[in-house]
């Protein structure tokens, strides 16, 4: 699971609020999907050219390409998929991203809510904003676990 960061946090905030107003959204599309909308919030590439690297890179979604990753390559997809796990994210992230199949995301959703479709633009919206509530209720317990600790060695001695 990602690591809670303010930077992944403000992306997948920023991502679901540009989905929700417009923002082009095609599943098919590497730089226009799920984690091409979030690589654009995370890195300074455009839609067209994270589709670019993708297709000179590998064939694949997502997935396949996160699964190929290779942090030496110094090819410009593995350099972005850099990019986005320095701010936080995992190759699975990604996966579970493109597919909207985190269990532990998943579980803060209604029951009756958990059936989410992978290209449908509300239901990433939704995703993603479940997503960054729940990393921003991680970093809120590690920081009072931590001032908790400052006090408690401060008062001891």
């Amino acid at each position: 699971m990602a690591k809670p960061t303010a930077e992944l946090i403000n992306a997948l905030r920023r991502t679901a609020d540009k989905l929700e107003n417009g923002a082009k959204y095609q599943w098919g599309h590497m730089g226009s999907c799920n984690c091409g909308n979030l690589a654009q919030e995370l890195t300074s590439y455009t839609p067209a050219q994270i589709h670019a690297y993708a297709l000179q890179t590998r064939m694949g979604d997502w997935a396949e390409q996160t699964a190929a990753f290779c942090s030496t390559s110094q090819m410009p997809l593995d350099l972005l998929i850099s990019s986005m796990l320095e701010a936080g994210l995992d190759t699975e992230d990604m996966k579970h991203l493109e597919r909207l199949s985190d269990e532990q995301i998943l579980r803060r959703l209604p029951l009756s809510e958990r059936n989410l479709q992978k290209n449908k633009r509300e239901d990433v919206i939704k995703y993603m904003r479940i997503w960054a509530d729940f990393l921003q209720d991680q970093l809120s317990e590690k920081i009072s676990l931590k001032e908790l600790f400052e006090t408690s060695f401060v008062e001891t001695y």
